[in-house]
């Protein structure tokens, strides 16, 4: 395959494309934030808190990370974008879950579901910024397959964090015990 430079068009083109992902994810990642916090304020054990506490933390690293490499990238941040993603997790509170003035159990495993997905994607982008990377030597390739592997170690905490609650939830099982916690002890 034969390479050829871009027009000053596509690079321009390019530029604003990489502007908006970038934003986007960092919109995302306010997003992120906010909901492990969250989620982490309502864990229902010591445990569940001290592992979501964690998560947090490397989260909201996360997002600074990618603040960073958006200033190595003259990338400035959309305070319109990252004000309406605040906003919008805000509004995601009012959502009806079963139970009107307390949080539901449902509310807790669809909480871990949606941090899940945001972790997905934020790995997503960590994949497409290694892509960028092979053709900008502003990107540090090692540190940003650093973030990949974070966030694909954050996947599986997560996954085990709501596999736990779905099976609490949804089955009436417990999922501590192994047994279903609809029947009677014996």
């Amino acid at each position: 395959m034969v390479e050829r430079n871009a027009t000053s068009a596509e690079r321009g083109t390019i530029v604003r494309s990489l502007d908006i992902y970038l934003n986007d994810h960092y919109a995302g990642a306010v997003v992120g934030v906010e909901l492990a916090r969250r989620r982490t304020r309502g864990a229902t054990n010591e445990e569940e808190a001290r592992i979501l506490r964690e998560l947090t933390a490397e989260i909201d690293e996360d997002r600074r990370s990618l603040r960073k490499i958006m200033a190595s990238l003259d990338v400035d941040v959309s305070l319109y974008k990252a004000w309406a993603a605040w906003i919008g997790e805000r509004l995601t509170r009012l959502k009806p879950n079963g139970s009107v003035l307390t949080v539901s159990p449902l509310t807790k495993l669809i909480e871990l579901e949606s941090l899940r997905l945001g972790v997905e994607g934020k790995a997503s982008g960590w994949r497409s910024l290694l892509v960028v990377a092979q053709h900008d030597s502003r990107l540090d390739s090692a540190a940003i397959e650093r973030l990949h592997e974070r966030a694909q170690d954050q996947l599986e905490v997560l996954e085990g964090l709501r596999m736990h609650h779905a099976t609490e939830v949804l089955s009436g099982a417990d999922p501590r015990a192994g047994t279903d916690s609809t029947e009677p002890a014996r």
